[in-house]
């Protein structure tokens, strides 16, 4: 009883907006964060897509030491970790589950530890780029190698947001706390409490999202009062905004080393 305590009082919505702030802003100083953001994206995609091509788990395995390496130098929070992980075994866990109701044995479990080799990479990857960098970097990144600027802008505008929808989540559900009365008696394992608290996130969703599109018209109207659209069509206007992107030895180094790397695994797999 006093551990499911402890654990209710150390998820609140306070830590994990902080841990969010960190994640999006805390990680200028971290070794990959000086790279070229081209540079980290087409790294990203690589290992985005080619894990799920290859069943060697020599190989996986060596591009996860890997992965493990580029997530500690992005000096990632605790708590996306922590989140990575009840996922990855909240998701190959049932899948064993379920093998074993039909019919399979514990022969199931080396497929499905490649399956977690290959979410764990792309999961790692992925991690490394969004923690690595902040998100005018990623938008610069995006717009350099030709995606479109709405893109480029929607994704970094949503990468921002994020903690400023978990200040107002907060305050919603915060004003719900107010207005109603939390159950006298917990129940077996806080199941009253838990289900008191499932119920304040679902109503507190819908005003958050009547808040967010207000907030995305706002500034939508803003960005086009002050020209965003002909600005990103303008190819003068795009060279003088990406004109600070510049690729310097230390990302043909780490793109070489990279290479090396996972040619060195293809080999030895």
């Amino acid at each position: 009883m006093q551990l499911v305590r402890n654990w209710f009082n150390k998820i609140t919505i306070e830590r994990i907006q902080l841990e969010l702030m960190n994640t999006a802003y805390g990680s200028g100083h971290a070794s990959l964060s000086r790279l070229d953001p081209r540079c980290m994206l087409i790294w990203y995609l690589f290992f985005a897509i080619a894990p799920w091509f290859i069943s060697s788990i020599n190989v996986l395995a060596g591009l996860f030491l890997m992965m493990v390496v580029t997530t500690v130098l992005s000096r990632v929070t605790p708590f996306i970790i922590v989140v990575l992980c009840l996922g990855l075994i909240g998701q190959v866990g049932w899948l064993f589950i379920v093998s074993l109701f039909f019919g399979g044995d514990i022969s199931s479990a080396l497929p499905l530890l490649k399956l977690t080799l290959k979410l764990s990479v792309v999961s790692l990857a992925s991690i490394t780029v969004f923690s690595g960098m902040d998100p005018e970097k990623i938008s610069d990144g995006l717009l350099a190698l030709g995606m479109p600027a709405a893109f480029s802008f929607s994704l970094s505008y949503g990468y921002r947001i994020l903690p400023v929808l978990f200040e107002e989540f907060r305050n919603v559900m915060l004003s719900y706390r107010l207005r109603g009365k939390a159950p006298e008696r917990t129940g077996f394992l806080y199941w009253r409490l838990a289900a008191y608290y499932i119920k304040l996130l679902v109503l507190s969703f819908f005003p958050l999202m009547l808040a967010t599109a207000k907030r995305s018209r706002t500034t939508v109207e803003a960005l086009e009062t002050r020209g965003f659209s002909y600005g990103m069509k303008n190819p003068t206007a795009k060279k003088l905004k990406l004109s600070h992107l510049t690729l310097s030895a230390r990302d043909v180094l780490f793109l070489s080393g990279t290479a090396a790397y996972t040619a060195l695994l293809f080999w030895i797999g």
